[in-house]
């Protein structure tokens, strides 16, 4: 079930992409407006980052807590919100050098969680991680809303640099925290594969030169017998 809300969260980014990307989205019923782009795009990336919550919360309570969903979770995450950011580049709602910022960010956290897992390391997020996280869902959420009410254009932009700093000081955290035992993990192991190379070479010299050994003895032999 954690697992099946994180695919849900992932398959949520194309309708909400279009929500944003599709000023002239709207939903009817009959000849009423139910629900306009922008409020659909609150309420579709409000219920994606619910699972969020709620996958965590249920994989804690049933104790379902997997490396499959480890992993799966940050990466949902991630596209979650850099398609949410990216579109709202794309109605220009947002500067695009902040949004780099930020997505940059996020490729260096999994570049740092996909080595760690090629280690045999799992790097679960941490508290700064998941409190960037909520500032990200927060500050998103207010940019959107402000393409109803501009009024909240200057809290939105607000709570982006707060994310800004947010997602700079958890990166800082995870790679202080993770990056010496992934040094470490690989130059053991590299070590350890040279070690077993020169082995295997010594071995290879070693048989080489019992095989000349005999073949030596065998030509002294005959050459006595021909004396």
């Amino acid at each position: 079930m954690p697992n099946l809300l994180t695919l849900i969260r992932i398959f949520l980014v194309p309708l909400l992409v279009a929500a944003l990307v599709q000023q002239r989205f709207r939903l009817y019923w009959g000849s009423t407006l139910l629900v306009a782009n922008d409020f659909f795009a609150v309420l579709v990336f409000l219920a994606a980052a619910a699972t969020d919550l709620l996958d965590g919360y249920l994989a804690r309570r049933w104790k379902q807590v997997t490396t499959v969903g480890m992993l799966l979770d940050p990466i949902a995450d991630k596209l979650l919100i850099s398609a949410a950011l990216i579109s709202l580049v794309e109605i220009r709602l947002l500067p695009a050098w902040l949004v780099i910022l930020i997505i940059s960010r996020e490729f260096a956290v999994s570049g740092l969680r996909s080595i760690a897992a090629a280690e045999g390391f799992t790097i679960a997020a941490g508290e700064l991680g998941k409190s960037k996280m909520l500032f990200q869902v927060a500050a998103v959420t207010l940019v959107m809303l402000s393409i109803r009410w501009p009024e909240l254009r200057p809290y939105a932009l607000g709570a982006m640099w707060a994310v800004v700093i947010f997602a700079l000081a958890s990166a800082i955290d995870y790679f202080r925290k993770f990056w010496r035992k992934v040094d470490t993990s690989i130059k053991l192991r590299r070590r350890h594969e040279l070690i077993m190379m020169e082995r295997q070479k010594r071995r290879l010299q070693k048989a080489a030169k019992n095989r000349e050994v005999p073949s030596q003895a065998g030509g002294a032999a005959s050459i006595r017998r021909s004396g």
